[in-house]
């Protein structure tokens, strides 16, 4: 039998307070947070900046100026890249005169994902990019532009297209 502190026995026996089982508020708020905070986290760094969005446009065009330039060398014709802000397209020369490739999936009129700038500067100074039947062309670079980013993309003229980093 416990003693108490003058030496008598009080017989009762000291018990902890006891604690309802569960989470205070507290503890939830505090868990709530972290996870809160550890998903924000993965969402930014798991999200598309600008620049690398533009970068996988880039990507995307240097594939289809490569299929372009197939293009003209099979159809004995020249075909032209044309874009603007809202987008781009492939024309090809058919009865002296530029016209859209009509029933190719590939090279069909393509909108960007967002406004684009765009600037080609060519070896020889040309202001557009036209391939002709010729397996050797001029060297050229295409800078695109979208909201403070940029990329570009380079052709070696041998039918090399790469973004450049």
């Amino acid at each position: 039998m416990p003693t108490s502190v003058l030496g008598r026995s009080s017989g009762r026996r000291f018990r902890a307070p006891s604690r309802p089982a569960g989470f205070t508020l507290i503890e939830v708020l505090v868990t709530l947070v972290v996870i809160g905070i550890a998903v924000s986290v993965v969402v930014v760094s798991a999200w598309p900046g600008p620049r690398q969005g533009l970068r996988d446009e880039a990507e995307r065009l240097a594939l289809l100026l490569s299929l372009a330039r197939e293009e003209a060398q099979v159809r004995g014709a020249p075909v032209r890249l044309s874009a603007d802000a809202g987008g781009y397209r492939f024309l090809v020369f058919s009865e002296r005169q530029w016209r859209p490739l009509r029933n190719d999936a590939e090279l069909r009129e393509r909108a960007w994902t967002a406004p684009t700038t765009w600037q080609l500067r060519r070896a020889d100074g040309r202001p557009d990019l036209v391939f002709g039947r010729d397996p050797v062309d001029s060297p050229f670079e295409i800078t695109l532009m979208r909201g403070g980013a940029s990329v570009r993309l380079a052709g070696n003229g041998l039918g090399r297209f790469e973004v450049l980093p």
